[in-house]
C-alpha cells in the first residue's frame, strides 16, 4: 500500500504529525503549514525532513494545494481549504475547543462536508478516557470522502467516548455541563468567582465529604467527591508515572511566597499518587489561577493540616505551612509526558521554559488523535 499523502495545518508543535507516527500509519506529511515562527522552530527541530509553509491558508495558491495531490488533511483549529479544491482528500481530522460544536463555524463546516460528500463523526474526548491522569476536553471531527458510513457512525450525536470502549456511548448532551466539570472546573471559573478575594480559609463543616476531606474555597462538595473517585480509579494511571527524576534541579518550578500567599486557596493541588490534573494552558507558569494543577511534593503532609484555621494565621506563620507543601509547577517535559509527546521530542535550546508552557498549552494530545487517526483508517 503507498503511503498516505497527509497535509497538516495550524501544525503548532506537531502534536497532529506526531500522533500520526504514534497511529503507526503508512504516511508522509507532505507540507505542514503554521505562521508561529518559535512553533515551526520547534517543528523543524523534530521533523527536519518535513517541508514547513510559514504562511497563512489564505496564502496558499489553489495551485499549491493541488501540487502536494494529499490524501489527508490533519487540522487544527479548523478551516475549510478543501472547499476551494479540485481533487478533495479522502479523509480528515480535525480539533478544536470545546464549545466548537455549538457555534456557526461548526455549523457550516458540517453543511459543507455533506455537500462535499464526506461521512463524518464528531467526538468530545478528554485524555483521561485513555487512562490519562488529565483533562484537556475538546472537539474532534473525523471525516472520509464517499465511503461507507463509519460503523459506530451515529449521525446528529456527539460521542464521548472511542466507539471500542464501550457500545452505549453517552450523547453531547449528557457531557457539555457535566464534563466540563469534571475535567476543566479549574480553568473555566466565572470572572464572579475569579474576582472573589482568596482570604478565607477551605470549608471543612460539609457532612458528606469523604473522610479527612475539606474543601477549598470556589470548591463545591461534588466538586470534592469528584476529585475523590477520581483519584480511586484505577484505570487511570498515577501522576507518578509521568514525572521527571526527583534528582533533578527543580527549584525553578516552585512557587514563589508570593503566589503561595495570594493563589493558596484556589490552587488545585495534586499528590505524584493522584490520577487527575487539570487542563494546563497557555498561561500555566505564568499566571497561577485556573491555568493548572500544581503538584505537593512533600507527600507526607497533610493538605488538611496546613489549610484548617490558616486564615487565622499572621502572614508570616500562614507561608511557613503552606511552603511545607514544597507545591511546584509540573515541568514542560511532565506536561509534554501527560500529552503523549515521546521523550524524544524536544525543544530547542534557545526555546525559554514559559515559552515551552506556552507551545504546550496550544497543542493537542498525541494519543488521544492517534488513536482517532487509526479509527477513521480501518
Amino acid at each position: 500500500m503507498a503511503a498516505l499523502r497527509v497535509l497538516e495545518l495550524y501544525s503548532g508543535i506537531g502534536g497532529m504529525h506526531q500522533a500520526l507516527r504514534e497511529s503507526c500509519t503508512c504516511a508522509e506529511v507532505v507540507a505542514a503549514v503554521d505562521v508561529n515562527t518559535l512553533a515551526n522552530d520547534v517543528y523543524k527541530h523534530n521533523f527536519p525532513s518535513t517541508p514547513l509553509w510559514a504562511k497563512t491558508i489564505e496564502g496558499i495558491t489553489l495551485e499549491e494545494f493541488d501540487r502536494l495531490s494529499f490524501d489527508m488533511i490533519l487540522m487544527s483549529p479548523p478551516c475549510q481549504p478543501f472547499t476551494r479544491l479540485q481533487k478533495l482528500p479522502k479523509f480528515l481530522l480535525l480539533e478544536n475547543v470545546k464549545g466548537f460544536e455549538s457555534s456557526s463555524a461548526r455549523n457550516e463546516l458540517l453543511q459543507t462536508l455533506a455537500t462535499c460528500g464526506f461521512k463524518y463523526q464528531e467526538f468530545l474526548l478528554s485524555p483521561t478516557c485513555l487512562g490519562i491522569p488529565n483533562s484537556r476536553l475538546r472537539y474532534f471531527l473525523v471525516a472520509k470522502l464517499h465511503q461507507e458510513p463509519f460503523s459506530f457512525q451515529a449521525p446528529g450525536q456527539i460521542l464521548t467516548r472511542f466507539p471500542d470502549q464501550d457500545a452505549e456511548d453517552l450523547l453531547k448532551e449528557k457531557v457539555t455541563d457535566k464534563t466540563d466539570k469534571v475535567g476543566e472546573t479549574s480553568s473555566s471559573l466565572s470572572s464572579e468567582e475569579k474576582n472573589l478575594g482568596a482570604n478565607s480559609g477551605p470549608d471543612c463543616s460539609s457532612k458528606s465529604l469523604p473522610k479527612g476531606a475539606f474543601l477549598f474555597k470556589l470548591e463545591t462538595v461534588e466538586e470534592m467527591e469528584r476529585k475523590h473517585n477520581q483519584d480511586n480509579d484505577s484505570s487511570i494511571q498515577m501522576l507518578k508515572d509521568f514525572l521527571e527524576e526527583e534528582n533533578k534541579d527543580m527549584s525553578q518550578y516552585f512557587l514563589p511566597p508570593k503566589s503561595l500567599l495570594r493563589y493558596a486557596f484556589l490552587l488545585d493541588i495534586v499528590k505524584p499518587t493522584c490520577r487527575r490534573s487539570t487542563c494546563f494552558t497557555k498561561g500555566y507558569g505564568h499566571y497561577v489561577e485556573g491555568t493548572g494543577s500544581v503538584l505537593q511534593t512533600a507527600v507526607d503532609v497533610q493538605l488538611e493540616s496546613v489549610f484548617k484555621h490558616i486564615d487565622e494565621l499572621p502572614e508570616d506563620e500562614k507561608l511557613v505551612k503552606l511552603s511545607s507543601l514544597k507545591l511546584r509547577y509540573f515541568t514542560p517535559r511532565e506536561i509534554a509526558n501527560l500529552h503523549g509527546f515521546p521523550l524524544e521530542f524536544g525543544f530547542p535550546e534557545k526555546v525559554t521554559v514559559k515559552q515551552c508552557y506556552r507551545l504546550l498549552g496550544n497543542s493537542l494530545n498525541v494519543r488521544v488523535v492517534a488513536k482517532l487517526i487509526s479509527i477513521l483508517l480501518e
